[in-house]
């Protein structure tokens, strides 16, 4: 990933330490992005403290009943927190299909605005 700090680098998700240089991990460019994506939708609004708003509403739909009104819900609560709090990215579509296990994967396709590269971020979501 050399060259691409100008796409952001910060602490690694989940967070870790680098055992060969005792520091605390990083992710750089376009796995930071993926990392801070999974972070906003992992995040239940009212979690931080400092910034109360932060995050994604997931939490609401958890144990929804697992119907096309709901999945277009998710979808809904994922494009909203994207387009509010990662700025790096422009959100093309967000698709969430039902299983018949009663999970939902989410898929994010979105734009790295800095580079005009496209890339899916996909996020499975269970009442497990």
């Amino acid at each position: 990933m050399a060259g691409r700090e100008f796409l952001g680098k910060g602490w690694a998700f989940p967070f870790g330490f680098d055992r060969a240089g005792g520091g605390v991990r990083t992710s750089v460019g376009e796995e930071n992005i993926r990392q801070c994506i999974s972070i906003i939708l992992s995040t239940r609004p009212g979690e931080r403290q400092m910034l109360p708003e932060f995050g994604c509403r997931l939490h609401e739909v958890l144990f929804a009943p697992n119907t096309r009104a709901t999945t277009a819900l998710i979808a809904h609560h994922v494009k909203t927190a994207l387009v509010r709090w990662e700025p790096r990215i422009e959100v093309l579509d967000v698709q969430a299909e039902a299983l018949q296990n009663g999970a939902v994967n989410v898929d994010v396709h979105y734009l790295i605005t800095a580079t005009n590269v496209r890339q899916i971020h996909t996020t499975a979501l269970s009442n497990n």
